[in-house]
């Protein structure tokens, strides 16, 4: 699906999009012509927690505009009320509504040891809370103040993003106990939306990558987008992942659809988004990681190719 410029006069709001995720889905609400706030922590002057001073904010807003919209980036911690409220009294100020809202801020990664982690009891309570300050806090400290802007006008667009769709997530314990809780909350905070947005015309839905090739994967296994392949030597399951365009133009998909509101409440996947609207990954492919693993744990999975 070409979003075209269907986005023109719109606004967005990307709480979270130093990089990843929350960077391609600005880039790509700009490509369609929106004009993109874009949040973090990290900006040419400052570096957040998670260490990573090779992606800022600013860089993002510089990529929104060179795509064809307007990037504007807003140092923010989500954490901070009075952040977060004056951001969105900017935005009010400066634009006068806010038609499109991704809840996309994580930055848990580094408190987290996949595989070591031990029983719920045994791990770091202070890492345990920030968990839950970073992945499911921020999101609704954001909405709480963005939110009254959005309503002022019928058609608005909250997207949560977390890690597995409801299906993925409701079977599967996902460790460590405080990423699991991280990781399934937005699924209900986008109900919960759902419901209380249904009178003022606005959609909530909570939105999934798959086995997205962000900046710090490809770092962890040791390659680049160019020879991303090599990889699937260390793990073959990796021939089925993504680039975070793909999830980008799901989001641009949704927020260019004026038929969005079916999708209300619901738990939704870029794999299958893109065969619902048509669009691609930056190689042309349709990689779809949900149903890849969904068929891998039932003993049905086949090749990963045959999943793209």
């Amino acid at each position: 699906m070409n979003t075209g410029k269907k986005l023109t006069g719109k606004v967005a709001l990307i709480a979270g999009a130093t990089r990843g995720a929350g960077r391609a889905m600005a880039v790509e609400l700009g490509r369609a012509g929106a004009t993109v706030y874009v949040t973090g922590r990290t900006t040419r002057k400052a570096v957040s927690e998670t260490g990573r001073a090779a992606e800022t904010i600013e860089q993002t807003a510089e990529l929104v505009t060179a795509a064809g919209g307007n990037g504007i980036a807003v140092a923010v911690d989500h954490l901070q009320a009075e952040q977060v409220q004056a951001l969105v009294e900017r935005i009010g100020r400066e634009q006068g509504r806010l038609d499109v809202l991704v809840n996309v801020i994580w930055g848990g990664d580094h408190l987290i040891e996949y595989g070591r982690a031990g029983k719920m009891w045994e791990f770091d309570l202070d890492k345990g809370r920030r968990i839950l300050q970073l992945g499911v806090e921020s999101h609704f400290v954001t909405s709480h103040y963005a939110l009254p802007l959005m309503i002022r006008r019928p058609g608005g667009l909250v997207v949560e993003v977390t890690d597995g769709t409801e299906e993925f997530s409701r079977h599967r314990y996902r460790a460590p106990f405080y990423f699991d809780l991280a990781k399934y909350a937005p699924i209900r905070m986008a109900l919960g939306l759902s419901e209380e947005l249904k009178e003022y015309g606005a959609t909530a839905v909570s939105l999934t990558p798959g086995w997205m090739r962000t900046e710090a994967m490809l770092e962890a296994f040791g390659v680049t987008e160019e020879n991303w392949h090599e990889a699937c030597a260390k793990d073959p399951h990796f021939a089925v992942s993504e680039t975070p365009a793909l999830i980008g133009r799901a989001v641009a998909a949704l927020a260019a659809d004026p038929d969005v509101s079916r999708f209300t409440g619901r738990s939704l996947s870029s794999g299958k988004l893109a065969r619902q609207y048509g669009f691609t990954d930056v190689d042309g492919s349709t990689p779809d990681s949900e149903q890849y693993f969904l068929d891998l744990f039932a003993g049905k999975a086949g090749d990963p190719d045959t999943y793209r």
